[in-house]
């Protein structure tokens, strides 16, 4: 009982966590608060799939979750340079 409940604030928070960066993420002002607010919506999310496995009891979410944060890395890794260098890619 405890832990549904627990379970479930702890989802309506991270829900209002992923609406707030998604937010941010379409109203930011500049490039480098959008990739802050995309990176911190994939951590919200890999959190919400986590909880989501706790209350269902399967592995899917966990590795749904860890798909996500691999795909999030390399998401944030591919904006980190091109906000440095101008283009993701490097051509010899």
């Amino acid at each position: 009982m405890i832990l549904d409940l627990s379970l479930f604030l702890a989802t309506a928070a991270l829900s209002v966590s992923l609406l707030l960066c998604l937010w941010r993420l379409l109203r930011g002002p500049s490039l480098p608060d959008r990739v802050l607010a995309l990176d911190t919506l994939y951590v919200n999310a890999i959190a919400l799939l986590v909880l989501l496995g706790m209350g269902a009891g399967g592995r899917d979410y966990v590795e749904s979750a860890l798909l996500l944060a691999l795909f999030g890395f390399a998401t944030t890794t591919a904006y980190a340079l091109l906000l440095l260098r101008g283009r993701v890619l490097e051509r010899d």
